[in-house]
């Protein structure tokens, strides 16, 4: 079982010295555990006891007593230290654990988060990895402290009771010892999947808890807060019966180990009996037998803990081991700035495979084409404008700029050519200054002032007390959708990359401000390639070329007047909304 931890103990090799500091401390505490209380009570309580004791010396008496404190003082100190020191380790192995699967999710593709819930990757980078800090730290640490335990104890039984009646008195002290592995092995078999369904419905709830808190306004909105108190309900009671479950035959562990440790004092006690042992000697034996049940019980809770570690590590591993698609290539070219021309060639895409969502697309967009891309929901519109920034890559055919596929340029090159405007854009939770400078951390304070007057954005932002330098809140809170949305397009003013992406931008703007944004948007896309995934035909009427999708293929490709004379499908969308409009 060690063995599927194995490559996780690289988390611990920074910290070898602390470790194997710790380690030796607990080896410490262990033996004074195992060995040092038993040699106590053979030694110390001899000579108090004495007949003979009243003529010790001072000192003697002295020096005999202090025994008792040294050695739980030694104990206490040791065990001290070995926590403290353990604790230390673990905390930075949870630093560097969250620090790589953070940074694992940064290079995933979109189709893993589309797989999976955003709650579930919380529990995974929290709760999970919390727990196999935890399964770390405590097999590297008990694993040689518990057996040094273990040993102290078993060795000082094995030289006492030897010298005192040889070997049967060994093996008879030491028989019930076996006996106690039976419990483990018996209580870890059921205990390896009650781990990881612990660790998939801990996954569940922070999923519940995710959703419930990013959709606040619809909660209310819709009347839903019993029916969300209730999905938690379940979910948490689901989550509680998986707890109970391991718990149950967890906790059964220490009693099953004490009851047999028990029987076995009890057969000692009839041996001890039949050959006439002395009480001091029997004694001594059966605290040295019983300080060896403690670390073997550590390590059935031991390897219980690793089953809850394998849980949490096979849910960890399924995104630390998850494929990056989309990186460079090995002789991956670098870009400057782009002139911007864009072809796709015999494009084909499927998020699941026999799935396709294109099929065979081919369209040329020469430097400052203005492009439009219309056509029912779900035509492949949005999936054909993820590509020209590689969020994903087709499953054939290939996706060009200037001339080279874009699978050998640069990632970080391409998509600094690249700017793109959302339908519903995300800020992040920090000043408006910042957000805006992420679209180009070196441009100064002017350039971003005259970005948000662009973007028809500088006043609304003088009208916070703080200015720019007002908090957004989370994902844009505290602002208005028209507001974020011309936030996100002074990021598009600010970057001014050759190629442009816009997706219904002006979609949660009101009426006052949309006219005065299309005017703005006239000036953006000068000189830049644009493609414009429309669901409105009011945002379409300055493309130069309009390309109409339908089922995964472009059916027709003209301006308005072209297309609206000659394709029906083009015709009856336009109509539609212009009929409803």
């Amino acid at each position: 079982m060690i063995r599927r931890f194995r490559p996780y103990f690289s988390y611990l090799r920074p910290h070898r010295g602390l470790l194997a500091l710790a380690i030796l401390c607990g080896v410490i505490a262990g033996a004074a555990s195992g060995a040092g209380l038993p040699l106590m009570i053979d030694r110390v309580f001899p000579v108090i006891f004495a007949k003979d004791a009243a003529a010790l010396a001072a000192w003697q008496l002295v020096a005999v007593t202090l025994w008792i404190p040294f050695v739980f003082t030694v104990r206490g100190v040791a065990g001290y230290l070995n926590t403290y020191f353990v604790q230390l380790v673990g905390t930075r192995v949870l630093e560097a654990l969250r620090l790589d699967f953070f940074r694992k999710l940064q290079v995933l593709p979109l189709s893993f988060f589309q797989r999976n819930s955003t709650g579930d990757l919380l529990s995974r980078g929290l709760a999970d990895a919390n727990q196999l800090q935890v399964t770390l730290t405590t097999v590297a640490n008990e694993v040689v402290r518990s057996p040094a335990s273990l040993v102290g104890s078993i060795a000082y039984i094995g030289w006492k009771a030897y010298h005192v009646q040889g070997l049967t008195l060994v093996l008879v002290v030491l028989a019930v010892v076996p006996l106690s592995v039976l419990p483990i092995r018996y209580i870890g078999k059921k205990l390896i999947k009650r781990a990881g369904q612990i660790q998939a419905e801990l996954g569940g709830v922070t999923n519940i808890f995710s959703e419930n808190l990013s959709a606040t306004k619809e909660v209310r909105a819709f009347n839903l807060e019993a029916r969300e108190v209730a999905r938690f309900t379940r979910a948490s009671q689901t989550l509680i019966s998986a707890q109970m479950k391991f718990m149950k035959y967890e906790k059964a562990l220490t009693p099953l180990i004490e009851i047999i440790s028990a029987v076995g004092i009890s057969f000692t006690l009839l041996y001890a009996y039949k050959v006439h042992l002395d009480q001091k000697t029997f004694i001594v034996l059966i605290t040295a037998l019983y300080a060896s049940y403690e670390p073997i019980k550590k390590l059935g809770s031991l390897n219980n803990e690793m089953k809850r570690g394998l849980g949490a590590l096979d849910r960890l591993e399924a995104v630390l081991r998850a494929p990056v698609e989309i990186i460079d290539a090995p002789d991956a070219r670098p870009l400057a700035r782009a002139t911007g021309t864009l072809a796709f060639e015999r494009v084909s895409f499927a998020y699941e495979s026999g799935e396709p969502v294109l099929r065979n697309v081919s369209a040329l967009l020469p430097a400052g084409t203005v492009c439009a891309l219309v056509g029912p929901s779900g035509a492949g519109k949005s999936t054909l404008a993820n590509l020209v920034p590689r969020f994903f890559d087709p499953v054939a055919g290939r996706v060009t700029l200037d001339g080279h596929d874009l699978r050998s340029l640069r990632l970080a090159d391409l998509r600094r050519n690249i700017a793109i405007v959302s339908q519903d854009p995300v800020l992040f939770n920090d000043t408006i200054f910042n957000n805006l400078l992420f679209a180009h951390p070196e441009a100064t304070r002017p350039a971003i002032e005259a970005a948000a007057r662009a973007a028809y954005a500088h006043d609304f932002i003088l009208g916070f007390p703080s200015g720019y330098e007002t908090i957004v809140g989370e994902r844009g809170a505290r602002l208005s959708g028209g507001q974020k949305q011309r936030l996100a397009l002074a990021r598009a003013f600010l970057r001014n990359a050759p190629v442009l992406i816009l997706d219904e931008a002006t979609s949660a703007l009101d009426s006052d401000s949309e006219s005065a944004i299309q005017l703005a948007l006239k000036h953006l896309v000068v000189g830049k390639t644009v493609l414009i995934i429309a669901h409105r035909f009011s945002t379409i009427r300055d493309a130069t070329k309009i390309l109409v999708f339908d089922q995964g293929e472009i059916v027709a490709t003209g301006n308005h007047a072209e297309l609206y004379a000659t394709n029906a499908l083009y015709k009856s969308l336009y109509d539609q909304q212009h009929a409803g409009a």
